[in-house]
C-alpha cells in the first residue's frame, strides 16, 4: 500500500505547506515512513518557530473575555491568524472562544490549526458544534482537513456525523486519515449498508484508488468485505477498477483482496474484459515480479480464460534471466510449484529450457 500511502502524504504536505501537490510529486517515490516524518518535521518547524508576535497576540487574548476575543479573531484576525494564536492558548481558553465563533470561521480555521493541538481542544468542545463543523468540513470538500480530526472525534459525535455525510466525502476522508489505526473502529461505525453503500460510490465515481487505500489500512474480515464489495460490483465497474489500477501501476494494492475472494468472485475478476489485454497482463506480471506477490496472484490466473493465460505464461517466459530467477525461488519458498506448473506447460520450448534450467528448478526437481 506504500504508492497509495505515499500519495495521501504528498497531498497532506502540500496541504501544509499551501503548494501546488504536484510539485511534491517526488516524494511518492520515496518510503511513506520517510515522507511521514517528513510531515511531522514540518509541522514543527512550522508552528514552534511561531513570531513573537503570536505569543504576544495570545497573551493579549488572554485579558479579555471569550465574546471578544472571538469577535477580534473574526474581524481582524482571520482564519489563518485566528488558528495559529488558537494554537498557542491553553486547550481549555481556545475552545471556549471557538464556541463563540461562526461554524463557517471555525471551519476554514481548521486547516490552518497546529495538528498537535486537535485532540486537546475538540475534547472542550460542544458535541453539537464539533457535529456543525464536522459537515460543515465536509460541505467545504475538505477532505485532509477532515483525515486530520476525524482520528480524535469522540464515538458520539461519529455517529451524528455520518448520516450527515456523503459517501464520497467518507471515503476521501479515509484516504486522509491521519490515524490508520483508528479507520477499522470508523468503518464499524458505519455498519455494513452504508459500507457497501461507500463502495458503490467508489465504483460509480471513479474513487477506486481512495478505497484501495482504505481496504490496505483495515485488516482481516473488514478488508475480505471491502474486496467482496468491489468483486460484487457491475462488471463495467469493476473493469473501471482493473484500468485504473493498471494506468495507476497499483497492482500491489489490487492484487492482496484479490486472494481474499471467494472462487465465485475470483471468476467474476478472472472475465473482466481488461484482464485479457496482454498490456495489462503484462503490467500486472511485472509487478508481481517486482512485490513477489506470486501467492496472491497465482489463483487469479488459474482461472482467467486459456487466451489471457497464455499472455501470463509467454510473459513470464520471457522475463529477464535474474527476474526469472528470482520468480522461481518466490514459487520455490512459497511451495507455490503446484499452481506454477500448468503455466509453464503453456510456455514455448525456449521458456521451458530456461525454466527447468534454473537452479530452484533443479532444487525442486531433485
Amino acid at each position: 500500500m506504500d504508492p497509495l500511502r505515499g500519495r495521501a502524504e504528498t497531498l497532506k504536505i502540500a496541504h501544509l505547506l499551501d503548494v501546488p501537490p504536484d510539485t511534491l510529486a517526488f516524494l511518492r517515490d520515496l518510503p511513506v515512513e520517510d515522507v511521514r516524518r517528513f510531515r511531522t518535521q514540518s509541522v514543527a518547524a512550522l508552528f514552534d518557530r511561531a513570531p513573537d508576535m503570536l505569543d504576544r497576540i495570545a497573551s493579549a487574548t488572554r485579558l479579555v473575555p471569550a465574546g471578544v476575543a472571538a469577535a477580534i479573531s473574526q474581524k481582524a484576525l482571520g482564519p489563518r491568524l485566528a488558528a495559529a494564536v488558537a494554537g498557542r492558548l491553553e486547550p481549555a481558553r481556545a475552545a471556549d472562544i471557538i464556541e463563540k465563533l461562526p461554524v463557517s470561521f471555525t471551519a476554514e480555521s481548521c486547516a490552518h490549526l497546529d495538528p498537535r493541538r486537535i485532540r486537546g481542544i475538540v475534547e472542550r468542545l460542544d458535541e453539537n458544534l464539533v457535529v456543525r463543523v464536522a459537515v460543515a468540513l465536509a460541505e467545504r470538500g475538505d477532505h485532509l482537513t477532515m483525515g486530520r480530526f476525524v482520528g480524535h472525534l469522540p464515538d458520539p459525535a461519529l455517529r451524528r456525523i455520518l448520516p450527515q455525510v456523503d459517501d464520497a466525502a467518507v471515503l476521501r476522508t479515509g484516504f486522509a486519515i491521519d490515524d490508520p489505526e483508528r479507520l477499522g473502529h470508523l468503518i464499524e461505525l458505519l455498519g455494513a449498508d452504508r459500507l457497501a453503500s461507500v463502495i458503490g460510490s467508489a465504483s460509480a465515481e471513479g474513487l477506486w484508488p481512495e478505497a484501495l487505500a482504505v481496504a490496505g489500512m483495515v485488516t482481516g474480515e473488514q478488508r475480505g468485505r471491502i474486496a467482496s464489495l468491489a468483486a460484487g460490483q457491475p462488471q463495467d465497474r469493476l473493469d473501471a477498477l482493473v484500468v485504473t489500477v493498471a494506468e495507476q501501476d497499483l497492482w500491489e494494492a489490487l492484487l492482496p483482496l484479490v486472494a481474499l475472494l471467494d472462487a465465485a468472485e475470483r471468476r467474476a475478476v478472472a472475465e473482466l474484459p481488461s484482464l485479457r489485454g496482454a498490456d495489462v497482463l503484462g503490467g500486472v506480471v511485472r509487478a508481481v515480479v517486482a512485490t513477489g506477490l506470486w501467492a496472491e496472484f497465482l489463483p487469479l490466473v488459474g482461472v482467467l480464460p486459456d487466451a489471457s493465460r497464455k499472455v501470463v505464461a509467454d510473459t513470464a517466459g520471457a522475463l529477464p534471466e535474474r527476474d526469472l530467477d528470482a520468480l522461481a525461488r518466490e514459487v520455490d519458498k512459497q511451495d507455490l510449484w503446484e499452481l506454477v506448473m500448468p503455466l509453464v506447460e503453456l510456455m514455448d520450448d525456449a521458456a521451458k529450457t530456461r525454466i527447468f534450467a534454473l537452479p530452484a528448478f533443479q532444487d525442486q526437481a531433485g
